[in-house]
């Protein structure tokens, strides 16, 4: 079966303002590279339809659902505002906000329904990942968390059981805790620690509570990891994690925040681990679940530099396509170039001429290993 591609251009009104980071330009950039370098063609794309208020209280209050409905119509006093997360500096309310992330959410929910109906075993929607958003509260330039909701969706109307992998560069929060007592969805996320990285959560010592106890796995990494270290820590957890819990399908969020340019964390990643991240899940997939992936966005706040040839490799990964290497696209290139207010990457790899070395990487490597190893131990507990 071949990969679809969730996406139309009403997933791009998700916006909260001109200058805020969280950008969805993000989406077309990736999906304009594709579709130019010939790997992304008419038959691949399916529309996205919008979610339900039954389905987003899945995970939601319903007051919540309607809070977010008012403030998108400004009809939500200060206080309420307030209290339901939709005043802050990260996550302020915008006009016809409900509308636009439940269109968000229905692009994540509709590339579940394709995996789990049959229509194929993989799919992609990158307008979704937003894994900070809680049940009565946004946060963290998340209003509804689709991949939440996308979880316990799965698990109602298809009665299966769910790993739910996060390699965002922050600590998959809003999910985590929706499932913290749950043994029928196991979150897994590695993150760079909360010690100075928003949202602060994620230590390997949180493992969940009652049924749920051993079904959470945070893989908190050291601030200025680099490749090398990332990898061994990510494929030698996730297998061992997979083969423990034995998941039906794999939901996995991508977010970019972690590659060495991103300007909101400290990790040092580079298009090597991009690559590598997709590939590994998809034979983990192929090997443990057979077949079945979904796959998700997340953050990533460097659009021009990052984002479109990072998420690019999850679809080529879907495809079994290698990474490409050499020039993008030159229409794709001519098309953007003098919109970017930065040098304008012209390359599938990243070059590297402004990577910064870093001078802990032993101990670096090391703290990470230890972590590592730690998790392995409860693993086998």
């Amino acid at each position: 079966m071949k990969p679809l591609y969730v996406y139309n251009d009403e997933l791009l009104k998700y916006r909260f303002n001109d200058t805020h980071p969280f950008n969805q330009m993000r989406l077309k950039l990736t999906t304009d590279l594709l579709t130019d370098a010939g790997f992304l063609n008419d038959v691949d794309i399916i529309k996205p339809r919008i979610a339900t208020d039954e389905e987003l209280s899945l995970v939601h209050s319903p007051d919540y659902i309607e809070a977010v409905r008012a403030a998108g119509q400004d009809k939500l006093s200060a206080e309420e505002l307030a209290k339901y997360g939709l005043d802050s500096e990260d996550t302020p309310s915008f006009k016809n906000m409900h509308e636009k992330c439940a269109a968000l959410v229905g692009a994540t929910l509709t590339a579940v329904d394709l995996v789990m109906s049959d229509e194929t075993d993989k799919a992609l929607s990158l307008a979704g990942g937003l894994h900070h958003g809680f049940s009565g509260k946004a946060s963290g330039f998340c209003v509804y968390n689709d991949t939440a909701i996308a979880c316990e969706y799965i698990a109602q109307k298809y009665g299966k059981k769910v790993l739910y992998i996060d390699t965002d560069a922050h600590h998959g929060d809003g999910v985590q805790w929706t499932f913290y007592n749950r043994n029928d969805i196991l979150t897994y996320s590695i993150h760079e620690t909360g010690r100075y990285l928003f949202p602060g959560t994620g230590s390997a010592t949180e493992r969940g509570i009652e049924e749920g106890f051993g079904y959470t796995v945070n893989l908190p990494i050291d601030a200025f990891t680099e490749d090398e270290s990332f990898l061994e820590v990510f494929k030698t957890s996730l297998e061992g994690v997979i083969q423990s819990f034995e998941p039906d399908v794999i939901l996995s969020q991508n977010g970019v925040d972690a590659h060495f340019r991103d300007p909101m964390t400290h990790l040092s990643l580079t298009s090597k681990s991009y690559e590598e991240i997709p590939r590994f899940v998809r034979e983990m997939a192929d090997k443990y679940t057979a077949g079945k992936w979904i796959a998700v966005g997340g953050g990533g706040y460097n659009i021009w530099q990052v984002v479109p040839r990072m998420w690019s490799q999850i679809w080529l990964a879907m495809k079994q396509i290698d990474a490409p290497s050499g020039y993008l696209p030159e229409e794709f290139i001519d098309k953007y170039k003098e919109q970017c207010k930065v040098d304008f990457p012209v390359l599938w790899e990243d070059t590297l001429e402004d990577f910064t070395e870093i001078p802990r990487r032993v101990e670096i490597s090391e703290k990470n290993k230890s972590t590592l190893e730690r998790i392995i131990m409860y693993l086998e507990q």
